[in-house]
């Protein structure tokens, strides 16, 4: 999952020690016909990538499937940033061989939305710790 791409170009400065974690949403429409096949890479008997996720300090990383009133998939995603420099480790994990091996896989079943290609981040309008 690129989830460094679609996002602002500016660096993010690092974050001091002890800064509070920083949410993350996206969307991102699934193809119909990959619904069955991306469900099941995701499905919890399935590693994938998460110990990645893990690595590059991305916590309580969820996906939401729901079919929406013009009668397409979207994916609703959201994830925790924990560490101290964002871009930095959105790098690593984008430049691990079995991330990319991944994204080959993933990648050609969503479809961007608003002109993006892959996930589009969201605004964080509103957040309960």
């Amino acid at each position: 999952m690129d989830l460094h791409s679609n996002m602002s170009s500016e660096p993010s400065p690092a974050k001091p020690d002890g800064a509070a974690p920083e949410v993350f949403g996206m969307v991102v429409e699934l193809k119909e016909s990959c619904l069955e096949e991306y469900k099941s890479l995701h499905g919890n008997d399935n590693a994938g990538v998460r110990d990645l996720l893990v690595k590059y300090h991305l916590r309580r990383f969820a996906i939401f499937l729901q079919r929406m009133p013009d009668g397409k998939l979207y994916e609703f995603g959201t994830y925790t940033y924990t560490g101290t420099n964002r871009e930095h480790d959105m790098a690593l994990l984008n430049a691990e061989p079995r991330n990319q091996d991944w994204l080959k896989v993933c990648d050609p079943m969503q479809l961007g939305i608003n002109g993006n290609n892959g996930w589009t981040m969201s605004e964080l309008v509103y957040y309960n710790e």
